[in-house]
C-alpha cells in the first residue's frame, strides 16, 4: 500500500467513524482521493470493510429507520434510494425489516390526516391525497384504503 493510499485510508478511517457510509459512498471518496486511480481505491474501500468501518446493512438499517422516523418516508422511496446507493436487494429488504410498521402506518395516518385538513373543500382532495401519500413513498394498496377511510 502507497503512502497516498495510507494517508486516504486514515481519512476514511476518521469519516467511518463519525457516522455511517455505504461502500459505494466510501469507494467515491477514495477514488476522488486517490485522483481516479480505482484499483487502489478499491484496495482501500476492502480494508475499510474487512475492519468493519463500512457495512452496507448496518448503512441500510440507519438509513432506513432514520427516513422512516424522522422524514416519514414509506418503504417504496427508502427502497429505491437504498438500491441507487448501490445497496443490494436482499440487504434492503433486511433493513426494512427493522422499520416498526405500526409506527410508520400511524405515522402515514397523521401524514394524511394534516394534509386533508389544507385541503378542506377542494374538488380533488382525493387525488391530492393520494399523489402526497405516494410521493411521500407508501404503496398504492396501503394509501388507498387510508384514504377511503379518512374520506368517509
Amino acid at each position: 500500500m502507497t503512502d497516498q493510499q495510507k494517508r486516504i485510508l486514515d481519512r476514511l478511517r476518521g469519516l467511518c467513524s463519525r457516522r455511517e457510509y455505504c461502500v459505494a459512498d466510501v469507494l467515491k471518496k477514495a477514488t476522488d482521493g486517490l485522483e481516479g486511480g480505482h484499483a487502489a481505491a478499491q484496495e482501500v474501500v476492502d480494508v475499510l470493510v474487512k475492519e468493519k468501518y463500512v457495512d452496507d446493512l448496518r448503512y441500510a438499517s440507519a438509513f432506513a429507520r432514520d427516513k422512516s422516523a424522522i422524514q416519514g418516508w414509506g418503504e417504496v422511496k427508502i427502497r429505491y434510494m437504498l438500491s441507487a446507493k448501490g445497496v443490494s436487494r436482499d440487504v434492503i429488504d433486511k433493513a426494512l425489516e427493522e422499520i416498526d410498521q405500526d409506527k410508520a402506518d400511524s405515522r402515514l395516518e397523521k401524514l394524511l390526516q394534516n394534509k386533508l385538513k389544507s385541503l378542506k373543500d377542494d374538488p380533488q382532495c382525493r387525488l391530492k391525497l393520494l399523489r402526497f401519500a405516494l410521493g411521500r413513498g407508501y404503496s398504492y394498496d396501503e394509501v388507498n384504503s387510508l384514504i377511503n377511510t379518512l374520506l368517509k
